[in-house]
């Protein structure tokens, strides 16, 4: 089958389309005909050799998030069969003609969507349930701050803090401001020329929010502790920004009772990320199906101009999600 390679790790432009074989199915696995395929940054570290030359479980083939028409199953697979339209996150093997995806990972794609916006739902409404409601534990009329609130994640964080019932504040570029107040935030910061605990500060009468879910890192984490309430919890989910050292002050952290989470989905055990899947499965797969919630497609790109997405991707010139068609 046809599959995006690299020889060696680099630029966009070492990716190619290349022939390789057939994923094998496992008693588990559902194989799927890839309609489309998600573009998510661990795909840009992957090809960098960030990870090496890793196998993640499913595929050494590079991609983490499918939709497409179930082919095959395996003889332990239960609530599936072929002819199946389904969506869900895998342990790389997204950029194929074919993968392979644990069963209990799979969800399938509301009717009213199509494949590109199924590939759009999985990661990032899944990873921004995980670091909201179940790490963050957000709760209806609480002040959540999302950064990067036009980005993949961050997008679907505004949705899901908005049809929880919180007041959410967001930074964006200017140019995104109109997407992200469509999306349900009640603020968005212009994070290149404000500062968004200027802003904070004035919105909460100096208080500070209750939760932020922030995925830039080292240059913001002072800001973000210096941001919360008494009480408020961070959740770092990314390090765009880059993973140097940060300061903070302690003494806010302690008579604050401040509460600093990490999370990362890509590298947590299997039992885990069923577990991650099925809590977003139960809480707002219906919400896509009656209109509350919808994936944002930034842009499309066939599987063999995946460089092109990437280098789309690595410019920051996205809002929402780049999506490769196969």
């Amino acid at each position: 089958m046809k599959a995006i390679v690299f020889d060696q790790f680099g630029a966009p432009d070492v990716l190619r389309i290349g022939d390789v074989p057939e994923p094998v199915v496992r008693p588990h696995d559902l194989l799927v005909r890839t309609r489309a395929a998600g573009v998510n940054r661990a795909d840009l570290t992957h090809r960098r050799g960030g990870y090496g030359r890793p196998d993640f479980g499913d595929s050494t083939v590079m991609g983490l998030e499918i939709a497409g028409d179930v082919i095959a199953v395996g003889d332990a697979v239960r609530g599936h069969a072929v002819g199946d339209r389904i969506m869900g996150i895998v342990g790389g093997g997204a950029y194929a003609e074919m993968a392979r995806i644990d069963y209990r990972m799979a969800m399938p794609i509301p009717d009213r969507f199509d494949y590109v916006q199924g590939a759009a739902i999985t990661e990032v409404f899944v990873t921004a349930h995980e670091a909201l409601i179940h790490l963050g534990r957000l709760l209806p009329g609480e002040t959540v701050l999302v950064h990067a609130g036009a980005g993949g994640v961050g997008g679907a964080a505004v949705q899901l803090a908005h049809a929880l019932g919180a007041r959410v504040l967001a930074t964006a570029r200017r140019s995104s401001h109109a997407l992200v107040r469509q999306l349900g935030a009640d603020v968005v910061i212009d994070y290149e020329n404000e500062d968004f605990t200027d802003v904070v500060a004035g919105l909460t009468d100096g208080r500070g929010v209750d939760l932020i879910l922030d995925f830039i890192g080292a240059p913001y984490f002072e800001r973000n502790v210096n941001a919360l309430d008494f009480g408020g919890r961070l959740v770092q989910i990314g390090i765009m920004g880059g993973a140097g050292q940060a300061s903070m002050p302690l003494e806010r952290l302690l008579y604050r009772h401040l509460h600093i989470i990490g999370t990362v989905m890509k590298s947590r055990p299997q039992d885990v990320k069923w577990a991650m899947s099925h809590r977003f499965r139960e809480r707002w797969l219906s919400a896509f199906a009656n209109g509350q919630l919808a994936p944002v497609v930034d842009s499309t790109f066939p599987l063999a101009e995946a460089g092109a997405a990437q280098q789309r991707m690595e410019a920051g010139l996205n809002v929402g999600k780049i999506v490769l068609t196969i």
